[in-house]
């Protein structure tokens, strides 16, 4: 069992329902994860964060729960993809937003949110 008294397979089957939770925009459920000691960085296999997941998929509140919570804004997954690039990607103009708010950089990972911006004719909304 791990620190959390959890076994390996269950802290496995925690963190994939917790990544499907900020897929859905489930805030609500997400953050009592966090909440009852889920760390808020957690990583699925490819290294996509629950702000990654949430972003991606346009869930501005749950973006917003989630750097409440100390969410690192910044944290690229394994293809180098920053969380801000991948809302630019999707039109999730909510999500930018909060992201910018929260500080994201709007330089790190390939693409950069400016070029993803650039690429998808959305540099709108990164101008100050």
């Amino acid at each position: 069992m791990g620190e959390n008294g959890l076994t390996p397979e269950q802290t496995e089957r925690v963190v994939a329902i917790a990544m499907d939770l900020a897929r859905e925009g489930d805030t609500g459920q997400l953050v009592e994860f966090i909440d009852h000691g889920l760390p808020v960085d957690v990583a699925d296999p490819a290294d996509n964060t629950l702000l990654m997941l949430a972003a991606y998929h346009g869930h501005a509140g749950t973006v917003r729960a989630l750097l409440d919570r100390g969410a690192d804004p910044d944290r690229r997954n394994a293809r180098d993809q920053a969380p801000i690039a991948g809302a630019l990607f999707k039109g999730a103009d909510e999500v930018v937003a909060v992201l910018r708010e929260a500080g994201a950089d709007l330089d790190a990972g390939t693409p950069s949110a400016r070029a993803a911006a650039a690429m998808f004719g959305r540099e709108h909304l990164l101008a100050d």
